[in-house]
C-alpha cells in the first residue's frame, strides 16, 4: 500500500470506517495518520475540541476526492481512546465544496 497522501493540510486524518463500538456516530481516532496529523498541527486533544477531520476517497473515475468532515473529540473511557462524535450524514467529498 502507498503512503498516505497529505491533503488537506488544515485538516486532521481520521478514517470512518474506524467507528467506535459502541456509538455509530462516533469515529476512534487511533490510526497512525490521526496521530501524524496531530503531532503536525501541534493539535493536543482535549475533550470537546471541534476538528475538521478529512479520509482518502475517490471520485467514480479513480481520482483523488476526499472525504472532509467535523467531529467533536472526546476521551471513551469504555474503549479506552479518543474518539470525534460526528454526524455521518454530513460527510461530503471535497469537489462538494465547490
Amino acid at each position: 500500500m502507498g503512503e498516505r497522501k497529505k491533503w488537506p493540510m488544515d485538516r486532521v486524518y481520521a478514517d470512518p470506517q474506524k467507528g467506535s463500538k459502541r456509538s455509530g456516530r462516533a469515529i476512534e481516532l487511533t490510526t497512525a495518520g490521526t496521530s501524524e496529523d496531530l503531532t503536525r498541527l501541534g493539535i493536543e486533544l482535549t475533550d470537546g475540541l471541534l476538528l475538521r477531520m478529512w479520509a482518502d476517497d475517490a471520485d467514480d473515475q479513480g481520482h483523488p476526492d476526499p472525504l472532509i468532515f467535523e467531529g467533536t473529540a472526546r476521551w471513551d473511557a469504555e474503549e479506552n481512546c479518543w474518539v470525534a462524535d460526528v454526524n455521518r450524514e454530513a460527510i461530503r467529498h471535497a469537489s462538494d465544496e465547490g
